[in-house]
């Protein structure tokens, strides 16, 4: 692959997580209004049609094209990598999927509501999607070690950033003091709030059936990953 070629494909994924942030950002900005026009159900639907297939776009991308630009480590030899890559890995979907726990919610069974937590992985950290992006974009930059995965990495990281400042702002909007006090009993910074002796661990918290869930999802994907980077070399994007 040529250089120039190498540096499309760079600028390409820039773009897509750019019409991905706009899109999931602008939604998430206009579900007050949208909820009160279409309902919440109706709405939850438009988001999943607008955000999934995005979402899918940019990840059979990032698959065909993780490899490109500049090689700046090589680290898959080493005993010790996959085993730390694939830890930080399921750590990080312990963060990522904490809506889990309002699956009907999700598919609309039931009517969806924005709420305020306190509890569970909250605790740890106010914004545990942000967090486990983080964990997932340090482990596969250091196992794939591109210029092309770092890119993504880094967009990755600074739209959710941003959902940090956003979802704060409109949570604020929204819910007022009572968004106010949990802000302080809680941290963006994983634990900090608990080092800070704001808020304590209640390890009994976590013994829901959603982080099951969470621990099989991460072992399928550990069997089908494989399945998956074939799957979408056959698509040429």
């Amino acid at each position: 692959m040529t250089i120039d070629l190498a540096l499309d494909s760079h600028l390409i994924m820039l773009g897509l997580l750019l019409i991905f942030a706009l899109a999931h950002s602008g939604l998430a900005a206009l579900r007050a209004k949208g909820e009160k026009l279409m309902g919440a159900r109706l709405y939850r639907v438009l988001f999943a049609l607008v955000s999934l297939p995005l979402a899918v776009v940019l990840i059979v991308y990032f698959f065909n094209h993780r490899y490109d630009g500049v090689q700046m480590w090589q680290l898959q030899g080493v005993p010790a990598v996959k085993p730390i890559v694939w830890t930080l890995s399921a750590i990080s979907f312990l963060f990522l999927y904490p809506a889990t726990f309002n699956l009907l919610e999700i598919a609309a069974v039931q009517k969806p509501q924005v709420h305020l937590y306190e509890t569970g992985i909250i605790r740890i950290t106010r914004h545990p999607q942000m967090v486990g992006q983080v964990i997932w974009c340090i482990a596969h930059t250091l196992w794939i070690g591109t210029s092309f995965t770092l890119v993504t990495s880094i967009g990755l990281i600074l739209h959710h950033l941003f959902g940090v400042w956003h979802g704060d702002k409109r949570l604020a909007a929204r819910f007022g003091e009572s968004f106010e006090t949990i802000k302080s009993r809680t941290s963006i910074i994983p634990f900090l709030a608990v080092l800070q002796k704001r808020q304590t661990l209640n390890l009994l918290e976590f013994i829901r059936p959603s982080y099951l869930g969470v621990a099989i999802f991460t072992g399928l994907l550990w069997k089908i990953h494989p399945l998956l980077i074939r799957a979408t070399g056959s698509i040429d994007w």
